[in-house]
């Protein structure tokens, strides 16, 4: 079992980058696909995706002289926010991770043959997030069967909330074909959006302001263009966060970049993926009839060529930092909840259509309540890290581990 679980360990720490190509080059033959198309297919999707990871890193660097600043406004935190690289890392403690990821790339074929779902995923790279709430449970109880069954039926889970959201996902995007199987958002992030969301739509004055930034671009001419609104939203957030010329500049140039080159990353990824997406529907059409279509299941990533997500996270961003300053008892500042923002602004982008003013008040509601459900959760996730063999030296947690099914997890575990 240990062998097995070493051989998906091995595979998986390859990184998306370089296992996207593989995965789609396989599929791409399963689906008919001529060897040369499946090849170009996967190394195209493989290219978009580093070219997503580079534009999310540039952002991260644009934005750390103010998160810095902010970081240094507060002290007496006694939990640490470790970030899901740690977390992800830990699940693969459960004996039981190499044959979790077996059965639930098993039982998702034989669901899609059968018709019952409709999403194939391939974020294979993003199981840990079936595997961190089996860890969990098998941390905290001591039981093999009880994490198994956690982790297969979360990966189940994703493949029919994945196709419930399809549709939605196609629409606002524009990513014909393809649905996302991040858990973590499809099953907790979207569903508390469209949550607040709705709960907007009854607060008289809240829900008449309707902004987007496509609205922006037809009223505004240059200053709603894209790079423009870039380079506003940067010399803004530098000017907040006191910033010297130097990092002014960097700031401002390196969020304008993102704003452009995020959507065109993503159009390279779909130039790959949309081959493999038709040869899978026409594939499926004979064998399940001319009503079956199929979705690819991807990472929450796929939606970042969304121009409100990128301005909404810069947005968000020191409000939370903000959030961790001002609200009583919080007791960890958000190190690695602050590298979620830009996915979590994905979802807010979905709900709400891209309304940037809702997308930003649901971001940053989220992450305030996250920041409680965090350090109440600490005990256990610290239990479970400490198991996956990473050292930490206080109490910590993350905000994969303040998931509902894992907070179901810990309170179980509490009570019994």
């Amino acid at each position: 079992m240990e062998q097995l679980a070493e051989i998906f360990r091995t595979i998986i720490n390859i990184g998306a980058t370089a296992l996207l190509p593989i995965i789609i080059f396989i599929l791409g033959l399963i689906f008919r696909m001529k060897i040369g198309e499946a090849i170009k297919s996967g190394l195209t999707v493989g290219i978009g995706f580093m070219g997503l990871s580079l534009v999310v890193n540039l952002l991260t660097s644009s934005l750390k002289p103010a998160v810095d600043y902010y970081s240094k406004l507060g002290s007496g935190y006694t939990i640490t926010d470790i970030g899901w690289p740690a977390i992800g890392a830990a699940s693969w403690v459960a004996p039981f991770a190499g044959l979790a990821i077996l059965l639930g790339i098993l039982i998702n074929i034989v669901l899609v043959r059968t018709g019952l779902t409709k999403t194939m995923n391939v974020d294979i790279w993003n199981y840990m997030h079936f595997l961190i709430p089996g860890a969990l449970a098998y941390v905290l109880f001591n039981n093999f069967w009880i994490g198994l069954v956690v982790t297969v039926l979360m990966s189940i889970a994703a493949l029919f909330i994945g196709d419930k959201l399809a549709k939605k996902w196609e629409d606002y995007f524009g990513l014909e074909g393809t649905t996302c199987t991040t858990i973590i958002y499809t099953a907790w992030v979207i569903p508390f959006s469209w949550l607040v969301n709705k709960l907007i739509d009854i607060i008289p004055g809240l829900n008449k302001i309707d902004f987007s930034l496509k609205d922006a671009n037809k009223h505004l001419g240059i200053f709603g263009d894209s790079s423009i609104i870039g380079t506003i939203v940067g010399l803004l957030l530098a000017v907040l966060t006191h910033q010297g010329l130097a990092n002014t500049v960097n700031m401002a140039i390196g969020i304008a970049s993102v704003m452009v080159l995020m959507p065109k990353m993503v159009s390279v990824l779909m130039e790959g993926i949309s081959p493999v997406g038709k040869a899978a529907r026409t594939t499926m059409s004979k064998q399940l009839g001319e009503k079956a279509d199929l979705h690819i299941g991807m990472d929450i990533a796929l939606g970042l060529g969304d121009p409100t997500t990128e301005t909404a996270t810069v947005i968000t961003i020191p409000l939370v930092i903000l959030c961790a300053l001002f609200l009583p008892n919080i007791k960890l500042f958000p190190v690695g909840l602050l590298m979620s923002i830009i996915y979590i602004s994905v979802a807010g982008s979905l709900v709400t259509k891209g309304n940037l003013f809702r997308t930003v008040l649901i971001g940053t509601i989220f992450c305030a309540i996250t920041l409680y459900l965090e350090a109440w959760v600490a005990p256990g996730a610290t239990q479970m890290i400490k198991a996956g063999g990473v050292k930490v030296s206080s109490l910590s947690s993350d905000l994969t581990l303040s998931e509902p099914w894992n907070l179901l997890i810990y309170w179980l575990r509490t009570v019994f």
